[in-house]
């Protein structure tokens, strides 16, 4: 599987943000992925999102691909939240649907991995999904901090040794 990563409207947000905690950790992500030229893949959700704030000229445009949401993704994220079966107590049906609608085009798109800083909803569904064994798309947490490993395809993560 060829290593690409589709950005969640929370990254695009942190990455804009200087003021933001993890804006640093977004920062390295994006300055690798340039680097790398990894695929940086940003869906016209994320677009509607993030443009209710700022104008989504903020964003350098230029470097991402932009996806359509089509018939094929809605039948793949229509899956994707029938195989939740529900969402958690408190969390909003609108925010977990779009957070669906992401996945569903990340999987038919083969998208491996997605950025987020969003630990509440997106990471946690994806991640139970995913270890479901429902949907293959791995979630990276900006709140875990820069790890270039992470943007492994096998999710692979370097081991640190401790000389103590």
């Amino acid at each position: 599987m060829t290593v690409s990563v589709l950005l969640d409207t929370s990254y695009l947000i942190t990455l804009i943000d200087l003021n933001r905690p993890h804006h640093d950790t977004a920062a390295k992500f994006y300055r690798l992925m340039l680097e790398e030229q990894i695929p940086m893949y940003f869906s016209v959700i994320a677009a509607a999102e993030f443009s209710i704030k700022q104008p989504i000229t903020d964003l350098p445009l230029r470097n991402f691909h932009c996806i359509p949401f089509n018939l094929a993704h809605s039948t793949e994220s229509a899956r994707l939240w029938n195989a939740l079966g529900s969402r958690d107590k408190g969390d909003s049906r609108v925010v977990v649907r779009d957070d669906v609608k992401l996945l569903g085009q990340a999987a038919h798109e083969s998208i491996p991995l997605i950025l987020t800083e969003d630990a509440s909803t997106l990471f946690k569904y994806c991640d139970r999904l995913r270890l479901a064994g429902v949907c293959s798309v791995r979630p990276i947490k900006l709140a875990d901090g820069y790890d270039p490993s992470a943007l492994r395809s096998d999710g692979q993560r370097e081991l640190t040794l401790n000389d103590d």
